[in-house]
């Protein structure tokens, strides 16, 4: 190497995020000794034949005798990268590494960070269709929208393993799990509450499923021309689906319009929200301003005029961390081998998260931290046992 790149190199490593990632964060290590002949003639040939052979004659084999059923794929074409956007695939690596490192230390599940070099819909998912038998879930991740939904849905239609945007889903279970704490504390159910969501992207369309699935009393959409209503001839096929199910209040201006009286804010865009805004909302309001790392309103700010205040940062109290759920959702629907993860094994694993804060919620502490020893366990047990009440697990 030049010695002016490894002064470069040296230079940066000052930096201790850089430090730290020097080398990447992941590496593989064998399970089993090789220590002499006999070792190496059971896990390679000879022997390894004898496992082949059973495996052609019974595929399922693959699940017992191989890692296939304890990793995942973690699948990016590096379009939507946490806030940076479209960075290509290279990029996103870290981030992928990231992940990856999370899947193990959370939940004890290997994962495999893979980052393609293709954008196109129908390639992403041949390649991951092919890429498939190596294991036994994809979790795909910052891939922008709206492609990432039709990349979702088709590799669901196409694979009998499970197939996770957390993008979307993560956030969804941890919203979902944060907000029955903070209409608990303040009195109510979630189906007394009306919301409002902004922004439509992957985590907004998603978030606005689970809590209709949970049954929310009312929740109304915006994106970057207002809010999402029937009359609006500007709408792609998934905002078209989100304006039969949601805005039953027939909200058509902006944002701060629909806020007036509403008693939730959930804030997934960017962009940027008014005391004004939030001084309309009803007594007790529950403001998530999600959007990292600067969220639509300065949590101290939000303070002022709500009960319970929500962010994407590590920073401030209640954290909205997809950390909180995506280790353990794996993990529950691998020890079953589901076939796919339903709606309900993600609300299962909401109301999961939602019972370890239990009777210590306050309004700082509505969702647990991802540090917090029971968490994977519960989001595990809840997962793994809604997949067999859905029909979906394999054992």
């Amino acid at each position: 190497m030049p010695k002016s790149a490894t002064a470069s190199l040296d230079s940066l490593d000052l930096d201790p995020a850089f430090a730290l990632h020097r080398g990447g964060k992941l590496e593989v290590r064998s399970t089993v000794p090789v220590r002499d002949a006999d070792d190496l003639s059971l896990a390679y040939t000879p022997g390894v034949a004898r496992v082949c052979t059973a495996i052609a004659d019974s595929p399922e084999l693959v699940n017992d005798y191989t890692w296939v059923s304890n990793v995942v794929a973690v699948v990016s074409d590096g379009t939507a990268v946490l806030g940076l956007g479209d960075i290509g695939p290279a990029a996103a690596m870290p981030v992928m590494e990231g992940k990856a490192l999370l899947f193990k230390q959370f939940a004890n599940v290997d994962a495999v960070p893979i980052c393609l070099d293709c954008t196109d819909v129908d390639e992403l998912v041949e390649t991951v269709v092919r890429l498939a038998p190596s294991f036994g879930g994809i979790n795909l991740e910052d891939i922008s929208a709206p492609r990432c939904f039709e990349v979702e849905d088709r590799l669901r239609e196409r694979l009998s393993i499970p197939v996770f945007h957390d993008d979307q889903h993560g956030t969804a279970i941890v919203v979902l799990a944060a907000l029955r704490n903070a209409a608990r504390l303040t009195g109510r159910s979630l189906g007394d509450l009306r919301a409002v969501v902004a922004g439509a992207g992957a985590s907004g369309v998603a978030v606005t499923r689970i809590l209709l699935n949970a049954g929310i009393g009312d929740i109304a959409v915006s994106d970057s021309k207002g809010m999402i209503h029937g009359g609006r001839e500007d709408l792609n096929p998934v905002k078209r689906a989100l304006a039969a199910e949601t805005n039953r209040s027939g909200f058509t201006g902006s944002t701060e319009e629909a806020l007036a009286g509403a008693d939730v804010f959930i804030g997934l865009s960017g962009s940027t929200l008014t005391q004004e805004a939030l001084a309309s909302m009803a007594g007790d309001a529950i403001v998530f301003a999600l959007s990292n790392p600067t969220p639509e309103v300065h949590p101290d700010a939000a303070r002022e005029h709500a009960r319970v205040v929500a962010t994407g940062r590590s920073d401030f109290p209640n954290q909205i961390n997809n950390v909180l759920a995506f280790p353990g959702v794996f993990r529950g629907a691998l020890d079953v081998r589901a076939r796919t993860i339903t709606e309900n094994m993600k609300v299962a694993a909401a109301d999961a998260l939602a019972a370890v804060v239990g009777d210590d919620v306050r309004e700082d502490y509505v969702i647990p931290s991802p540090f917090d020893e029971r968490v994977a366990p519960a989001v595990i047990a809840a997962v793994s046992a809604q997949a067999r009440q859905d029909g979906v697990a394999r054992i």
